[in-house]
């Protein structure tokens, strides 16, 4: 798979670079690095992280990143290559990495009938330090390692709830079939381990893996 870059032209569909705040973003690259662990196999992900929630620079920052509404600032971290699923919200999400990591993309316009052709999906690297959004329209997931030997850790900051509990609906929609989580619509491969926990089996074709595509 070819890996762009969020530099590159191809990413203003999905998301955008965020400037300004050095401060800020450091400490929370900071934090991530001293108060959160990175498994050595797979990802684990928390909604939100107290040792960056009670950061003053969040504080400064969250205004900027969702114009005054309720914002968790979490993390996913640890080692991935593999697509697995695709997730959208009803916001943008907001991530930095203390390491170069890499974004499985795609856009929610090109799901027909609730399933997406794998063969749509982008890679887009992030620098280390290099904050960005991705918006609403724009599925993605865990976000994947860039290079063998060493593994990510992603801010992950989202409108609090996001992610966190179960919503129930009426069910009159085909897309409730989708909400997996609150503010969550999840489209998993069939050989993802999601599937076999109830997400609606959304992704044809391959379930992308770049482990050959990095060095």
């Amino acid at each position: 798979m070819k890996i762009y870059s969020v530099m590159d032209p191809e990413f203003r569909e999905y998301g955008r670079v965020v400037d300004g705040y050095a401060a800020e973003k450091q400490a929370v690259l900071t934090a991530l690095r001293e108060k959160t662990p990175c498994p050595e196999e797979g990802t684990a992900y928390v909604p939100e992280e107290p040792a960056l929630k009670e950061l003053a620079e969040t504080e400064r920052l969250a205004p900027s990143l969702f114009g005054g509404l309720a914002v968790q600032f979490g993390w996913c971290n640890g080692h991935n290559t593999k697509l697995n699923c695709l997730e959208y919200h009803r916001s943008s999400e907001f991530n930095l990495g203390t390491e170069d990591f890499i974004l499985l993309l795609a856009k929610q316009s090109e799901i027909t009938d609730w399933k997406l052709d794998t063969f749509a999906v982008k890679a887009f690297k992030v620098p280390a330090g290099v904050m960005v959004e991705v918006y609403a329209t724009t599925l993605h997931y865990a976000p994947c390692q860039a290079a063998k030997n060493k593994g990510f850790r992603v801010l992950v900051a989202l409108p609090k709830g996001t992610n966190d509990g179960t919503t129930e609906t009426a069910g009159e929609s085909g897309e409730d079939r989708l909400l997996f989580a609150s503010n969550k619509w999840l489209l998993a491969h069939a050989d993802a381990p999601e599937a076999g926990k109830g997400a609606w089996v959304g992704l044809t074709g391959e379930n992308p893996d770049i482990a050959g595509d990095i060095e």
